[in-house]
């Protein structure tokens, strides 16, 4: 800089004119400048960032304090992730500095080694900041990557792409002090099952139940190529629900489990309006057990239909009347996890029922109909009955375009392969897969109360999410639907060509997946409205007569 003020003083001097060569001088210098500018204007932006983070979290301390309740303010949750940031920020900086001073001291002190495991203490303090900041990045309150309305993927279903949506707030009348959500006079029976009755009328565009289910059973198997043929005697079914937090020692009260109602009204419905007997029909969890509550729930109709209904559980909590899954080592499924086994209950039926829940989740931003799928897997070297090898293979922390587990998982002949209808048990949705059952601020913190139905696996999921992250932006109860969880439902929807470029081919025979269904956001979560709803693409059509 002392070099430049010179030149600039002895120019003024000795005026030169035409002198090319200080013309390129003068460009040079003129460039350093503007280069040591932009340096300057980069440093102070980068001190912008920690003072943010400063503000925000005495903002936050200043009026969550006085009154926690504010957390859930809009400001406040916007405010927390930056002040958040900034403690991390802080904790990191102070730690590698002291370690380094240590590190200095003890190099004078001819301490080599002492020196080494404190300079490497700072080295990884500062390496474990980065990595804490990237995974709040990579787990960031979920927003999608597409625009409202643009479907991706083959609609599936009589109606392609119709999701069924019923909600009777007086099926759900618990009010957190009597008894148990799940007891008889928490939840309506006989509204529960006018809800399911709507649904697969709805679904099919039908007038009665029998009409509804075959006219479910005639498109599956006409999409399999077995005709125009309806349900016959003696075929089996198997649905699927989700037990995962279901331990054996008994529901707590506000525990998120599956509802008995729900479960009861379906296989009534199968045995009364399909025409399916109790024995070919089994309900199953093959790495859970399956609670009194529902249990008891069935066994309570003395009808010998119901009585015959098998319920498979694990093998280690096969007693009371349930049955220990097995595996059928013929039927192998292929992921990068490794190869696991499906239940012969599964392999030895014609048909599925994927029997969901609506809830978030802390590893995969949401579970639903695809991950249900979870509790039918048996890794012979990775636990038996358990889906713990998945677990690194479709984290909402994994970026968009990147394999799936989920798309092996329900693409497979057995089980996607199988499903003839899919439905969402959210009449007492829980926080996330541990936590407790929820009311939903999107409904006057009223109980969600609601049965989702669907033929198209990816269509019915797409919904779930839709309606469970806009309920994380006013529920604070609700905090699990971050990252990407989206994205098996991109890379399901384009399984001929995902996204990650990845080979689907869950049975190991050559044969790669095609679409399993679409996918797209709503306009808004007022309206709610698909691209089939709006007329604007071959999208979801979400059917609300509520």
């Amino acid at each position: 800089m002392t070099h430049m003020k010179k030149s600039k003083s002895s120019t003024n001097r000795h005026p030169v004119k035409n002198n090319s060569c200080l013309h390129k001088g003068s460009n040079v210098h003129s460039k350093i400048n503007n280069l040591n500018a932009g340096q300057g204007k980069y440093v102070r932006l980068i001190w912008l960032f920690p003072l943010i983070g400063l503000v925000s979290l005495i903002w936050f301390l200043i009026r969550v304090i006085p009154k926690p309740s504010r957390a859930s303010y809009p400001c406040q949750r916007l405010a927390a992730p930056l002040a958040g940031g900034f403690v991390v920020w802080i904790v990191g900086l102070v730690g590698s500095s002291l370690a380094y001073r240590k590190a200095r001291g003890l190099v004078k002190r001819s301490r080599y080694i002492s020196a080494g495991i404190f300079i490497f203490t700072a080295v990884m303090i500062v390496w474990g900041t980065l990595s804490i900041a990237e995974i709040r990045s990579a787990t960031t309150a979920f927003k999608p990557s597409e625009p409202p309305n643009s479907p991706i993927g083959l609609a599936k279903g009589i109606h392609p792409g119709r999701v069924v949506w019923i909600r009777d707030p007086d099926a759900t009348n618990w009010d957190r002090q009597k008894g148990s959500w799940w007891d008889d006079e928490n939840t309506d029976q006989s509204r529960v099952d006018a809800m399911i009755s709507k649904s697969i009328q709805q679904l099919t565009g039908q007038t009665s139940d029998s009409s509804a289910w075959d006219a479910l059973f005639k498109h599956f198997n006409k999409t399999k190529g077995s005709g125009d043929a309806g349900y016959k005697k003696g075929q089996k079914i198997a649905i699927k629900i989700n037990m995962n937090q279901e331990r054996g020692r008994g529901w707590s009260p506000n525990i998120g489990l599956p509802s008995p109602h729900v479960i009861y009204s379906l296989v009534d419905q199968l045995i009364n309006k399909a025409g399916v007997s109790g024995s070919d029909i089994t309900i199953y969890d093959a790495s859970r057990y399956i609670g009194d509550p529902i249990y008891n729930k069935i066994r309570s109709n003395t009808d010998e239909n119901f009585q015959n209904i098998r319920f498979v559980v694990a093998p280690d909590s096969a007693d009371n009347g349930r049955i220990g899954a097995t595996a059928d080592t013929d039927n192998p499924l292929v992921t990068r996890a490794g190869t696991a086994y499906l239940p012969k209950c599964v392999t030895e039926t014609k048909y599925m029922i994927n029997l969901a829940l609506m809830r978030a989740h802390s590893m995969f931003g949401v579970t639903l109909c695809a991950k249900n799928h979870f509790g039918t897997t048996y890794f012979p070297n990775g636990g038996g009955w358990t889906p713990r090898p998945l677990h690194d293979y479709g984290s909402q922390r994994d970026g968009m375009g990147t394999y799936n587990c989920l798309v092996n998982l329900n693409g497979h002949r057995e089980l996607g392969g199988k499903t003839f209808l899919y439905m969402i048990d959210a009449l007492y949705p829980a926080t996330f897969q541990s936590g407790p059952v929820t009311k939903f601020a999107a409904f006057d913190d009223d109980w969600f109360s609601s049965i989702l139905v669907s033929q198209d696996m990816v269509a019915i999921d797409s919904v779930g999410l839709d309606f469970l992250r806009n309920e994380q932006q006013i529920n604070p109860n609700i905090t699990n639907v971050r990252g990407n969880p989206d994205n098996y439902m991109h890379e399901a929807a384009l399984a001929d060509k995902p996204p990650s470029g990845t080979t689907y081919d869950p049975e190991g025979d050559g044969t790669a997946l095609k679409s399993l269904g679409v996918h797209e956001h709503w306009n808004n979560p007022k309206d709610r409205k698909y691209s089939r709803n709006l007329g604007t693409g071959e999208g979801i059509e979400l059917i609300s007569p509520n």
